[in-house]
């Protein structure tokens, strides 16, 4: 039945509040600077609210106290067990890839960050069930193992609420309930996240075989969350490797299902999704899309790129950001992205 003329709308569907909502805000921090004195006023500024809406990262480092337990050695890397510690009470388990037979010097690495699913097995060789693959495979096709094979001393850390590091109390396991518990602490899921990206570089450092340098990031769909917003927070990392993640707010994360790791309070007040992107310039970012990702559209990722370059182009680097789409689904594809970085890390 149609309503009578002049009768008050009424609307049950909480989605198109919160579309009108969004429609309504325009960020305090939408990228406009025209030079790089304008850039470099906003990074400062839009950063420091960033990592406030983050929930702040502590005020001093907990000591790493790494470990090493385990070392297996195959025919052309080596991987080594490795733990580490970030905050009191939070330990990070790695695996440390590295080329069996490296260049003279010192080698380039990348913090590599899995995305949802059984944790950092599934990018250096194992399949879900925990048990060594014979070939490059699943959604994340083992970017660690492609990662080392190009010559990069690669660092995969278990991120927070995956695999090893999920709760074993059954009313815990998964992304939703330790981040709504990060939010009742004035935290939220991926600032935690994005400190453990912070701690892995700080490893890194301690490695004799890696360049200080040349350390990049790089991860698919949750771990390309974390490698984003590391990248943009953190300039020590040179290059990053975004892969099923960047798109816009509107058209992925506040459109359909995604866990609570995906939310930071506030943010649309401040930035959409490519303004924060925008952080990383003028230092490298790569993104690749799929054309059927169903939760990260490409359309959307393409506008949202085109929206971050403006951030190189001001500064005059534009051939430091690039973008692939490819024909597959929410997949790592890696082909554009590892000739990216050996031009740029």
């Amino acid at each position: 039945m149609q309503p009578r003329k002049g009768a008050i709308p009424r609307v049950f569907d909480p989605m198109v509040f919160f579309r009108e909502m969004y429609k309504s805000i325009t960020p305090l921090y939408t990228y406009s600077a025209t030079n790089p004195s304008e850039h470099a006023r906003w990074e400062r500024s839009l950063r420091r609210k960033f990592v406030e809406l983050l929930g702040g990262f502590p005020a001093t480092k907990e000591p790493l106290s790494p470990e090493v337990s385990e070392i297996v050695e195959f025919p052309d890397y080596v991987r080594e067990r490795v733990i580490f510690n970030t905050r009191p009470f939070m330990s990070v388990p790695a695996y440390l890839l590295r080329p069996r037979k490296p260049t003279s010097g010192k080698i380039p690495a990348i913090v590599c960050l899995p995305g949802h699913g059984p944790g950092k097995n599934t990018i250096v060789g194992f399949d879900d069930k925990g048990e060594p693959r014979q070939e490059i495979g699943g959604y994340q096709a083992d970017f660690a193992i492609q990662a080392v094979r190009h010559g990069y001393v690669a660092l995969a850390i278990e991120q927070l609420a995956f695999g090893e590091r999920n709760s074993p109390d059954p009313r815990c396991r998964g992304c939703n309930e330790p981040s709504m518990n990060a939010l009742m602490l004035g935290l939220t899921m991926i600032g935690l996240r994005v400190w453990d990206a912070r701690r892995a570089l700080d490893y890194l450092l301690t490695r004799p075989e890696v360049d200080p340098g040349r350390i990049g990031v790089m991860g698919i769909s949750g771990g390309g969350t974390t490698t984003l917003y590391t990248a943009a927070v953190d300039r020590r990392f040179k290059a990053a490797v975004v892969s099923g993640y960047l798109c816009t707010f509107r058209d992925s994360i506040m459109a359909m299902d995604h866990c609570c790791d995906n939310f930071i309070p506030r943010i649309i007040r401040y930035a959409e999704m490519y303004d924060l992107a925008a952080l990383v310039a003028p230092r490298a970012l790569f993104a690749e899309s799929g054309t059927k990702d169903s939760i990260f559209p490409v359309e959307a990722a393409r506008f949202a790129f085109r929206k971050a370059k403006r951030a190189w182009e001001v500064l005059g680097a534009p051939d430091k950001i690039g973008h692939e789409v490819f024909d597959g689904e929410h997949q790592f594809w890696g082909k554009g992205a590892f000739e990216f970085l050996k031009r740029n890390l």
